[in-house]
């Protein structure tokens, strides 16, 4: 029996620039589709093959005209980074407008569309809340805070193309591993100075995937519209923070029994710290109920894939 061919997509990719989204670019390309970029600068006229890029200003609600013509699926990827800088009132201003405006103007845009392309929309654990080692799934009531309801804002946002009719995806991520950047980007200079152990008490749940596999749910995820409303992007083994520490500094033969106390992280990190230190036990429902295959399902298959010990 002949197996079917996949049709081409073009794909707008929103937050391209950063570490998923420039991942899920070079993904998108590999498997032979195209690639809109929406960028606030001006557009290069030669950004590579298979590669074209579209101009925009969420705050002004301004598109290219066309700019969208053509497309199948948009993957929103744009936000302001959580761990970035402390939370000051002026920075979570910012980790509010540069998730919900821009997610609000880009559903307003698809809902205007004569077609009806797949929109996956970035969201995050965070929804959750600190939960201790309460089994959190996508059907798990919201917290309270400011993560919370950032992320309860965040998802609101695309209600102009999900009353439009699209099919609407709310990826909540977990804490990517990746080899550079992301949720380790602070966290592995110390792990290979043996200079990592646990965070506060280190038994609160750390929801981690693999940036393979972070990718791969994408894809699979922009391949069936069917899949609707919050999905975890989470690997199937939450863990707590100390093991993920553990089996990242035993791959590279480092030792984690260095502490990071409390009153110490909240020093150093203001209210960015309550996220450090509160826990989230999420696992993927959804993406396993519907099939999803994980390159990295466990801490050690992962661990050695983001020290570079497998090339898997």
């Amino acid at each position: 029996m002949t197996e079917a061919v996949r049709p081409t997509q073009r794909v707008a990719v929103v937050g391209s620039s950063g570490m998923l989204g420039s991942a899920l670019t070079e993904a998108l390309l590999a498997r032979g589709d195209e690639v809109l970029r929406l960028v606030r600068r001006d557009p290069d006229p030669a950004p590579g093959v298979g590669v074209t890029e579209a101009r925009w200003n969420p705050e002004r609600g301004l598109f290219e005209p066309g700019a969208l013509d053509g497309v199948t699926a948009v993957v929103n990827l744009a936000g302001a980074g959580l761990g970035d800088r402390r939370w000051t009132a002026r920075y979570k201003n910012t980790l509010v407008e540069s998730r919900v405006t821009n997610t609000n103007t880009l559903s307003q845009t698809l809902a205007q569309l004569p077609s009806r392309p797949r929109f996956l929309s970035g969201s995050a654990v965070g929804a959750y809340g600190s939960r201790g080692d309460v089994v959190l799934t996508e059907t798990s009531p919201l917290g309270t805070g400011f993560v919370p309801d950032l992320v309860r804002d965040w998802e609101h946002a695309t209600w102009a193309a999900q009353e439009a009719g699209l099919s609407v995806a709310h990826l909540r991520s977990g804490i990517v591993l990746s080899r550079s950047g992301g949720g380790l980007a602070r966290l592995m200079p110390l792990v290979k100075f043996g200079l990592a152990g646990k965070m506060g008490s280190g038994q609160q749940y750390w929801s981690w995937i693999s940036l393979p596999d972070h990718v791969a749910a994408m894809l699979f995820l922009i391949d069936r519209p069917d899949i609707t409303g919050p999905v975890n992007l989470t690997a199937p083994e939450p863990a707590p923070q100390v093991e993920v520490v553990k089996a990242l500094a035993e791959q590279l033969n480092r030792p984690s029994f260095v502490p990071a106390p409390t009153i110490a992280l909240r020093l150093a990190l203001g209210e960015m710290a309550s996220e450090i230190l509160g826990s989230q036990r999420v696992l993927p429902e959804v993406l396993t109920s519907h099939g999803f295959s994980y390159q990295h399902p466990d801490l050690a298959r992962a661990a050695a894939w983001v020290t570079g010990r497998s090339g898997r």
